[in-house]
């Protein structure tokens, strides 16, 4: 019986002393490897402008979901290739909770889940719009884009890093 005491604080101690040395180098792991809210941002702003092209998922052109997942995988993330794909990943998140890195949806078509954003912060979103090729609308514009928001999902773990 004092056997096994002996052995179960020796056990414990171990387990306390291995967790104590572990526990830095995953903090350190996790804030080096990790996506930031600027990330998404930047390679976003780094292909504004880019034309509108159907089907397109290069820097020559993008539809709405080709621009989405341009972006996500410049900050290591993958994601479907399609609006619809990209609506069915993820987490559901409250409008009144987007946090930039966000995914916003819109139904453009009448038929469900037809385009893609990323939530920038204050209101805003990055897409690549048939008119306009890749640019930023206001999420709640009454003219349009208000009126078609159906949802967002949050597919990464985005840290959320203040402006400059």
């Amino acid at each position: 019986m004092k056997f096994q005491s002996q052995l179960l604080k020796v056990i414990l101690m171990s387990t306390l002393s291995l967790f104590f040395i572990l526990a830095p180098l995953a903090n350190q792991a996790d804030a080096s490897s990790g996506i930031n809210s600027n990330h998404i941002v930047s390679a976003a702003n780094n292909v504004m402008g880019t034309k509108y092209m159907r089907g397109g998922t290069t820097a020559r052109g993008f539809d709405c979901s080709g621009f989405i997942g341009y972006v996500y995988k410049k900050v290591g993330v993958q994601l479907p290739r399609t609006s619809a794909g990209m609506y069915g990943a993820g987490n559901s998140v409250k409008k009144s909770n987007l946090k930039a890195g966000d995914l916003v949806f819109f139904n453009t078509s009448g038929k469900g889940v037809s385009h893609v954003g990323i939530y920038i912060g204050n209101g805003k979103f990055a897409h690549s719009s048939s008119s306009k090729g890749v640019s930023v609308s206001k999420l709640n514009d009454p003219y349009y884009w208000g009126s078609k928001y159906i949802g967002a999902k949050r597919v990464a773990k985005v840290s959320q890093v203040a402006s400059k």
